[in-house]
């Protein structure tokens, strides 16, 4: 049924206002809202990171402590592990890697990429320093990095890196050096240029019989390797030797290491009542004083031996520092023979950077 309407009738209007604006308080709200938002998108983008960096085992993570670097890495602080970084990563890219691509390619040598490696630089140094530190096997750091195992092998790349890096840098000192350095508690022995000490390394024991008496050391009742360690009197350490078989004498790694071409007449070296090396050296020797056939010593002998063992023992505290990588305490395998004389002597090398001054007197002598 159709209705009809009346012409005179208007037809119902809603009316709408096009000028009315929101209201300010509206706007406000609405502004507070997204400022909100937006700080909390910031806050839980920043705990993701955070639980990232966290979930992963790098150097970022221990960055905020300095515990925790000194017990990885040996070195005081992150400041000043990163200024070391800094010194060694501009040489970084010639590194050269041996992979499983020397096989595939038929080269010994695989430039260093981003595209070979899972673990930035830093963390691969990272994870050498931390490799000697604590002493692990390499599939647990393949587990702490989650990382894979031949990754972990990547460590002989940076122990022969480091090697060849420090190893260039000529940490023998001159004489003027050496004295314009000297500490007041070495001035009874001012001419010294060097304290002098062996160290042995405990090493597993070979199935072959030559090699067992080639490496036996009657000091230790054990299987060895040996270095000659040397340092200026101010604590800096200035000699690392090659290894050596543990069956050699003091007298003969001295002989054997190449110091006594470094030595001349105006200086004299400090070592232990065991080092005779008085008849192949070209300079003067201080050592403590032995009894040799006597029945006892004179009391400047006295005096004398024991100056010069309270002087002699620093180099003992080097070395010290040095063992504090676990991996010394141990019992060396053999099977990182190959690496091990490069594994200790960077140890030995990077006293000189992650560490303080000997004695905090001497620290404007450094």
């Amino acid at each position: 049924m159709q209705i009809d309407h009346d012409d005179d009738d208007p037809l119902p209007c809603h009316e709408h206002d096009y000028c009315v604006s929101n209201e300010p308080a509206a706007l406000d709200l609405s502004l507070n809202e997204n400022e909100e938002l937006r700080e909390e998108i910031s806050r839980l983008r920043k705990q993701i990171e955070d639980l990232t960096v966290r979930s992963k085992f790098c150097l970022e993570r221990f960055s905020a402590s300095d515990d925790d670097i000194r017990f990885f890495t040996r070195f005081a602080n992150h400041a000043h592990l990163m200024g070391f970084w800094k010194q060694i990563e501009p040489a970084t890219h010639i590194i050269i890697r041996v992979t499983s691509a020397r096989t595939v390619e038929k080269t010994d040598q695989v430039p260093h990429s981003a595209s070979t490696t899972v673990l930035q630089a830093i963390d691969e140094i990272f994870l050498f320093m931390y490799y000697p530190s604590l002493g692990l096997m390499q599939k647990d750091l393949a587990h702490r990095f989650r990382i894979h195992r031949s990754t972990v092998s990547r460590i002989n790349t940076w122990a022969n890196f480091l090697y060849t890096v420090l190893g260039a840098v000529y940490v023998w000192l001159d004489v003027d050096t050496v004295k314009t350095h000297l500490p007041d508690v070495f001035q009874d022995y001012a001419d010294t240029q060097i304290i002098l000490d062996s160290t042995e390394l405990r090493c597993q024991t070979p199935n072959s019989l030559l090699l067992q008496s080639e490496v036996f050391s009657t000091y230790k009742s054990h299987c060895t390797f040996k270095w000659l360690l040397g340092i200026a009197p101010h604590g800096a350490v200035t000699f690392v030797s090659s290894l050596y078989q543990g069956a050699i004498s003091d007298k003969e790694i001295l002989k054997q290491s190449g110091i006594v071409a470094l030595l001349d007449p105006s200086m004299a070296i400090m070592v232990d009542k065991g080092f005779l090396v008085e008849d192949c050296v070209p300079c003067k020797v201080h050592i403590p004083t032995f009894l040799s056939k006597r029945a006892q010593l004179s009391r400047s002998e006295i005096r004398t031996s024991q100056s010069i063992a309270r002087l002699r023992v620093h180099v003992e505290r080097v070395i010290r520092r040095v063992k504090e990588h676990k991996i010394f305490s141990t019992v060396i395998p053999l099977s990182i023979t190959g690496s091990i004389n490069q594994i200790f002597t960077v140890a030995c090398l990077l006293v000189n950077y992650q560490n303080g001054p000997l004695v905090k007197a001497w620290a404007n002598n450094g």
